[in-house]
């Protein structure tokens, strides 16, 4: 069993540790755990079996600590992750991964050369429906895939007040980019393979802190097209459309698929509900204890940073950016 600590104990941070805490099959047991506010969260990390220490660096300096879990401000993993590999615990850290390509390459480099596991929090990649689509586009169910069209959507900026850190225009470039959009770049790169290209318009049409509306057009290393939408100030929604010279599939929310086949009968699956925080988690439990390597390909998740750092290029300039 993998003991880990729980770093950040905000309301992401709870859900982590509730999805695997006290469960025989998680392969990892939350031991420990530093926050900003500690006394918010004392009573809660009692229940949960969690010594609160007084924050990173005891974190990092407790030898029963074998990983940590990151759910901390998105300015903060570049240097978290850095400091764990040192001290050569294993990481897994929330989306983004960082807020910079090369803080993201660098962010890997050191893992690779402290000799442990990084695993990258994108959950979605988890769900049975993910894994059918990548299924049938393997099979050649839908020919030529031509365009790819991604929404993901809530309400979480209706709760962003002034001082919170998701307020904070550095930490959230592209509103809802940071907290949701960047699920669903690594979902058409998952499904489609790399950007390289995109256009982006992205502004405040409601929200007096942060981007409300982020919209993009790019193009995949495929010669694939490719729309993209998030907005911080709706209710929650989620699509994956796949439009293909054979066919078209599309994820309806996630646990729904509709396939439109160019000629004959389509169909729609419905997939049962899965705990995605615990499959990720313990996917990460499993590769740091020598098992199969975590499901998100290093390479990927710099390539989802650099997708980032080119959209808030497009955003600022109005131009078309080029994917490094």
């Amino acid at each position: 069993m993998l003991q880990a600590a729980i770093v950040g104990m905000g309301r992401w941070g709870r859900v982590l540790v509730e999805s695997v805490q006290g469960r025989n099959d998680a392969g990892l047991r939350f031991v420990a755990g530093a926050t900003r506010t500690p006394e918010k969260a004392a009573a809660w990390a009692a229940r949960q079996g969690i010594r609160l220490l007084p924050g990173y660096a005891a974190v990092l300096a407790d030898p029963a600590v074998q990983a940590v879990v990151l759910a901390t401000p998105h300015s903060q993993h570049a240097g978290q992750i850095a400091a764990a590999a040192a001290a050569g615990k294993h990481v897994f850290v929330e989306k983004p991964f960082t807020l910079s390509k090369a803080s993201a390459e660098a962010a890997v480099a050191a893992c690779a050369e402290a000799g442990v596991v990084l695993a990258l929090g994108h959950n979605r990649r988890f769900l049975p429906a993910t894994a059918e689509m990548q299924r049938l586009l393997a099979e050649g169910a839908l020919g030529t895939v031509m365009h790819a069209e991604g929404h993901i959507s809530g309400p979480g900026a209706f709760e962003w007040q002034e001082g919170m850190w998701r307020a904070d225009r550095e930490e959230s470039p592209l509103g809802g980019m940071g907290a949701m959009g960047i699920h669903m770049i690594d979902m058409l790169i998952h499904l489609m393979g790399p950007f390289a290209s995109v256009s982006v318009q992205s502004f405040a049409r409601v929200s007096t802190h942060v981007d409300d509306t982020t919209a993009m057009l790019g193009r995949f290393a495929s010669g694939a097209t490719c729309a993209f939408a998030t907005l911080s100030l709706s209710p929650r929604y989620w699509r994956v459309a796949l439009f293909g010279t054979a066919g078209i599939l599309e994820m309806q929310g996630q646990e729904r698929l509709v396939f439109t086949p160019l000629k004959g009968q389509g169909w729609t699956r419905d997939f049962p509900k899965t705990d995605i925080e615990a499959a990720e988690l313990a996917a990460f439990a499993a590769a740091a204890v020598g098992g199969p390597a975590y499901p998100l390909p290093l390479d990927q998740a710099v390539h989802g940073i650099a997708v980032f750092d080119a959209m808030k290029g497009s955003a600022a300039s109005g131009s078309i950016y080029a994917v490094a």
